[in-house]
């Protein structure tokens, strides 16, 4: 995926832990960590404003995007494919 998530980045800089982040955004700790380890697929403007809040941050602070490889796209598509019970297109590595 090309946006990376720096929500570790953030917590370490404020000495904060998963737990009380989740508990002042108002999220549960395992939906913190789907965001946090780049495993969400969207994200509510209500829960980035609530996180930058917390954090006293900007979303760019979040949120960055990086360019995808060829390998990162194959990844992605591998793992879609897995996800959904499909197999992989004829052809591809496992």
């Amino acid at each position: 995926m090309s946006i990376i998530v720096d929500i570790d980045v953030m917590l370490a800089k404020r000495k904060m832990s998963v737990g009380e982040l989740a508990d002042r955004v108002g999220i549960t700790p395992a939906n913190l960590a789907v965001l946090k380890n780049g495993r969400a697929k969207a994200v509510r403007f209500t829960t980035l404003a609530a996180l930058c809040e917390v954090l006293d941050c900007q979303p760019g602070d979040l949120l960055r995007w990086e360019p995808e490889t060829p390998g990162d796209r194959d990844r992605d598509r591998d793992r879609a494919a897995h996800e959904s019970g499909a197999s992989a297109p004829a052809g591809s590595a496992p």
